[in-house]
Protein backbone atom coordinates (compact mmCIF):
# COMPACT_ATOMS: atom_id res chain seq x y z
CA UNK A 1 0.00 0.00 0.00
CA UNK A 2 1.83 3.29 -1.08
CA UNK A 3 1.45 6.05 0.59
CA UNK A 4 -1.21 8.27 -0.42
CA UNK A 5 -3.51 4.70 -0.36
CA UNK A 6 -3.00 4.65 3.81
CA UNK A 7 -3.78 8.91 3.69
CA UNK A 8 -6.78 7.74 1.87
CA UNK A 9 -8.17 4.85 3.90
CA UNK A 10 -7.31 6.83 7.12
CA UNK A 11 -9.08 10.02 5.81
CA UNK A 12 -12.17 7.74 5.30
CA UNK A 13 -11.87 6.27 8.57
CA UNK A 14 -11.93 9.33 10.23
CA UNK A 15 -14.52 10.96 8.76
CA UNK A 16 -16.34 7.80 9.06
CA UNK A 17 -15.90 8.01 12.83
CA UNK A 18 -16.72 11.60 13.28
CA UNK A 19 -19.37 11.69 11.44
CA UNK A 20 -21.27 8.64 13.28
CA UNK A 21 -19.89 10.62 16.11
CA UNK A 22 -21.63 13.57 15.67
CA UNK A 23 -24.86 12.27 14.42
CA UNK A 24 -25.37 9.82 17.49
CA UNK A 25 -24.63 12.99 19.86
CA UNK A 26 -26.77 15.02 17.66
CA UNK A 27 -29.42 12.57 18.19
CA UNK A 28 -29.18 12.34 22.05
CA UNK A 29 -30.62 15.60 23.21
CA UNK A 30 -33.56 15.43 21.28
CA UNK A 31 -34.42 11.82 22.48
CA UNK A 32 -33.40 13.04 26.33
CA UNK A 33 -34.81 16.40 26.25
CA UNK A 34 -38.41 15.44 25.96
CA UNK A 35 -37.65 12.74 29.13
CA UNK A 36 -36.04 15.30 31.38
CA UNK A 37 -38.22 17.98 30.89
CA UNK A 38 -41.55 16.30 31.06
CA UNK A 39 -42.02 16.76 34.59
CA UNK A 40 -40.64 20.51 34.95
CA UNK A 41 -42.71 22.46 32.17
CA UNK A 42 -41.86 23.22 28.87
CA UNK A 43 -39.03 25.67 26.84
CA UNK A 44 -40.44 27.69 24.44
CA UNK A 45 -40.86 26.34 21.20
CA UNK A 46 -38.75 28.60 19.68
CA UNK A 47 -36.23 27.16 21.49
CA UNK A 48 -36.65 23.31 20.98
CA UNK A 49 -37.57 24.35 16.95
CA UNK A 50 -33.93 26.13 16.34
CA UNK A 51 -32.19 23.06 18.27
CA UNK A 52 -34.49 20.81 15.62
CA UNK A 53 -32.39 23.02 12.94
CA UNK A 54 -28.93 22.61 14.12
CA UNK A 55 -29.65 18.98 14.80
CA UNK A 56 -30.83 18.23 11.17
CA UNK A 57 -27.98 20.66 9.93
CA UNK A 58 -25.32 18.59 12.39
CA UNK A 59 -26.95 15.55 10.82
CA UNK A 60 -26.60 16.62 7.34
CA UNK A 61 -23.21 17.08 7.14
CA UNK A 62 -22.77 13.69 9.22
CA UNK A 63 -23.97 12.25 5.96
CA UNK A 64 -21.94 14.45 3.59
CA UNK A 65 -18.91 13.39 5.55
CA UNK A 66 -19.59 9.85 5.43
CA UNK A 67 -20.46 10.71 1.83
CA UNK A 68 -16.96 11.91 1.42
CA UNK A 69 -15.19 8.70 3.36
CA UNK A 70 -17.38 6.63 0.80
CA UNK A 71 -15.15 8.61 -2.07
CA UNK A 72 -11.78 8.50 -0.16
CA UNK A 73 -12.58 4.36 -0.14
CA UNK A 74 -13.01 4.52 -3.59
CA UNK A 75 -9.67 6.24 -4.49
CA UNK A 76 -8.17 3.96 -1.95
CA UNK A 77 -8.92 1.34 -4.00
CA UNK A 78 -7.37 2.62 -7.05
CA UNK A 79 -3.19 1.88 -7.69
CA UNK A 80 -2.31 5.54 -8.40
CA UNK A 81 -3.58 8.72 -6.92
CA UNK A 82 -4.43 9.90 -10.60
CA UNK A 83 -6.32 6.86 -11.06
CA UNK A 84 -8.26 6.97 -7.73
CA UNK A 85 -9.43 10.87 -8.16
CA UNK A 86 -10.03 10.64 -11.72
CA UNK A 87 -12.43 7.68 -10.81
CA UNK A 88 -14.12 10.09 -7.98
CA UNK A 89 -14.01 13.06 -10.27
CA UNK A 90 -16.23 10.75 -12.97
CA UNK A 91 -18.46 9.15 -10.49
CA UNK A 92 -19.06 12.49 -9.04
CA UNK A 93 -19.64 13.66 -12.57
CA UNK A 94 -22.28 10.61 -12.85
CA UNK A 95 -24.06 11.82 -10.48
CA UNK A 96 -24.29 15.14 -11.48
CA UNK A 97 -22.82 16.81 -8.24
CA UNK A 98 -19.86 17.95 -9.57
CA UNK A 99 -19.41 19.48 -13.60
CA UNK A 100 -16.07 17.72 -15.02
CA UNK A 101 -14.52 20.20 -15.72
CA UNK A 102 -10.84 18.84 -16.92
CA UNK A 103 -8.70 19.87 -13.50
CA UNK A 104 -8.20 17.53 -10.84
CA UNK A 105 -7.59 18.74 -7.23
CA UNK A 106 -4.90 16.49 -5.71
CA UNK A 107 -6.01 14.36 -2.47
CA UNK A 108 -4.42 17.05 0.15
CA UNK A 109 -7.14 19.58 -1.16
CA UNK A 110 -9.65 17.23 -0.92
CA UNK A 111 -8.89 16.25 2.62
CA UNK A 112 -8.03 19.98 3.26
CA UNK A 113 -11.77 20.36 1.77
CA UNK A 114 -13.31 17.53 4.29
CA UNK A 115 -12.02 19.19 7.40
CA UNK A 116 -13.26 22.43 6.77
CA UNK A 117 -16.77 20.77 6.27
CA UNK A 118 -16.04 18.94 9.84
CA UNK A 119 -15.46 22.01 11.83
CA UNK A 120 -18.24 23.39 10.13
CA UNK A 121 -19.93 20.23 11.82
CA UNK A 122 -18.70 20.84 15.05
CA UNK A 123 -19.13 24.74 15.36
CA UNK A 124 -23.26 23.80 14.80
CA UNK A 125 -23.16 20.61 17.21
CA UNK A 126 -21.78 23.14 19.52
CA UNK A 127 -24.27 25.94 19.03
CA UNK A 128 -26.55 22.92 19.38
CA UNK A 129 -25.73 21.58 22.34
CA UNK A 130 -25.57 25.19 23.66
CA UNK A 131 -28.95 25.64 23.21
CA UNK A 132 -30.34 22.83 24.91
CA UNK A 133 -28.29 23.38 28.23
CA UNK A 134 -29.99 26.87 27.96
CA UNK A 135 -33.72 25.11 27.61
CA UNK A 136 -32.97 22.77 30.42
CA UNK A 137 -31.85 25.24 32.42
CA UNK A 138 -34.90 27.24 31.57
CA UNK A 139 -36.95 24.08 31.82
CA UNK A 140 -35.52 23.16 35.78
CA UNK A 141 -35.65 26.64 36.68
CA UNK A 142 -31.91 26.41 38.51
CA UNK A 143 -33.12 23.51 40.14
CA UNK A 144 -30.90 20.70 39.98
CA UNK A 145 -32.31 17.63 37.51
CA UNK A 146 -31.96 15.06 39.92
Amino acid sequence: MTQWNSAASAAAQNLGRNSIFCGLTALLPLIVGPITVEFRGFAPLLGWLSMLAFCLVVLGLAIHLLFDALLFRLASSHETEAAGLAAVDDLLSRMQLRKPDGTSRGLDMRIAGSRRIIWRQRFALAIYLVIFAILLLAASNGQPLC
